[in-house]
């Protein structure tokens, strides 16, 4: 079936886009090709499909989904998101310079620094919720201007529109935003001036915390057949399996994140008001210095919630221990609540120094706000809370 994404609404898109009846049995969900090679009619020619690193019907099908989802032309998928990640920076040499999100994920940190900072690129690590730090960030050797919008794990937002305007008065500067937090259900950044869209398919777009996954979504066809050079060249492609299981995910993506920021609304607003709670960081309370860019960027606010109690560290690790419904665990974005300590966990392989310039402290929890019922989650935070000393 053609999907006009024009004219098709998101959840029409993110059932069908990409996705046909099988013209052999008629089955309705995307078969699972599980196999290696393709038999050719003849030498080189082949039915569009020769080896499963290279392209596989099970990741067309799933790469054409989340182009539609995102408002792009095309989509590349990987083995994880850092996988994604990775293929983006093949992009650039040696000698170019990155301007990136001082608020970032660990995991990214952890690539820039100590991989491609070993390769000759130059990082400059900034608060991009304030569009002047960004300018005074470019160099003349600026190539690329990474961002998350949400941020992990501060929730803090940046102006894509604005930020992209500002990088592409420049030349040759590419903008990526990682997408993954809000998701193409709740802000879609081609339409706002990016390049490329980042996400971890692992994490709302799978939703289901059984398969690992990444993306890239562009609109320049030059672009993204530079990509999937790249993508067949490192071989950091997802198998069939895992193409399933994220197609799986994306036919109900538009209901669960309703789900998700209606639970995450209010158990927001009712931390705010706990006395153990000194603050919560999430970008649909009005005391969120970000508030109104999320209510004009984003569709809502998200199912992720950062706070810091009154007794610091300490209170913060026992509360991530304490809690039964949210399970102490890495990753996000599935249908169950998680608890992070990202000082301990997600984002251990960021310097402490580092840490606290970027404003997160030792003692900052992350909620991953699953669908649950919303008064089973909140009695479950309570009884944690209350237990502090």
């Amino acid at each position: 079936m053609s999907i006009d994404r024009d004219s098709a609404g998101f959840g029409t898109r993110a059932i069908h886009a990409g996705q046909r009846p099988d013209p052999t049995t008629g089955a309705i969900m995307t078969p699972v090709y599980l196999t290696s090679t393709f038999v050719q009619e003849e030498p080189a020619k082949t039915k569009g499909y020769d080896y499963s690193r290279t392209v596989n019907p099970t990741r067309t099908a799933l790469e054409e989904n989340l182009a539609s989802l995102e408002n792009g032309r095309y989509g590349r998928c990987f083995s994880s998101g850092m996988g994604a990640i990775n293929c983006l920076m093949n992009l650039l040499q040696t000698g170019d310079h990155v301007i990136a999100s001082n608020d970032l994920y660990g995991g990214t940190y952890r690539l820039f620094t100590t991989l491609y900072e070993k390769f000759g690129l130059t990082f400059s690590f900034v608060d991009s919720s304030d569009p002047e730090s960004v300018a005074q960030a470019f160099r003349p050797s600026t190539r690329l201007l990474y961002l998350e919008t949400p941020t992990n794990p501060l929730l803090r937002l940046s102006d894509i529109e604005t930020l992209a305007a500002m990088a592409h008065e420049r030349p040759g500067v590419l903008v990526a935003v990682d997408n993954t937090f809000a998701t193409p259900y709740l802000q879609t950044p081609l339409d706002l001036g990016a390049d490329v869209v980042v996400h971890s398919l692992t994490k709302y777009l799978g939703g289901h915390s059984d398969v690992v996954g990444g993306a890239l979504i562009v609109n320049d066809e030059e672009l993204a057949e530079k990509l999937h050079h790249y993508q067949n060249t490192v071989g950091s492609t997802p198998g069939a399996m895992d193409c399933f299981l994220v197609l799986r995910g994306t036919k109900t993506l538009h209901v669960r994140m309703e789900r998700h920021c209606d639970n995450a609304e209010r158990i927001a607003s009712w931390l705010l008001e706990h006395p153990k709670v000194a603050k919560v960081h999430y970008p649909g309370l009005p005391s969120h210095p970000q508030y109104e860019l999320a209510r004009k960027q984003m569709r809502r606010a998200g199912g992720m919630i950062s706070l810091e109690l009154e007794g610091g560290l300490e209170d913060g690790r026992e509360f991530a221990t304490r809690t039964m419904l949210f399970s102490l665990a890495e990753s996000l974005g599935g249908v169950e609540s998680l608890v992070d300590h990202p000082a301990s966990m997600t984002h251990a392989s960021i310097p402490r120094e580092e840490r606290e310039r970027t404003g997160l402290e030792d003692g900052l929890v992350r909620l991953s706000v699953g669908i649950e019922d919303a008064d089973d989650l909140i009695a479950d935070l309570d009884q944690a809370l209350s237990g502090l000393s």
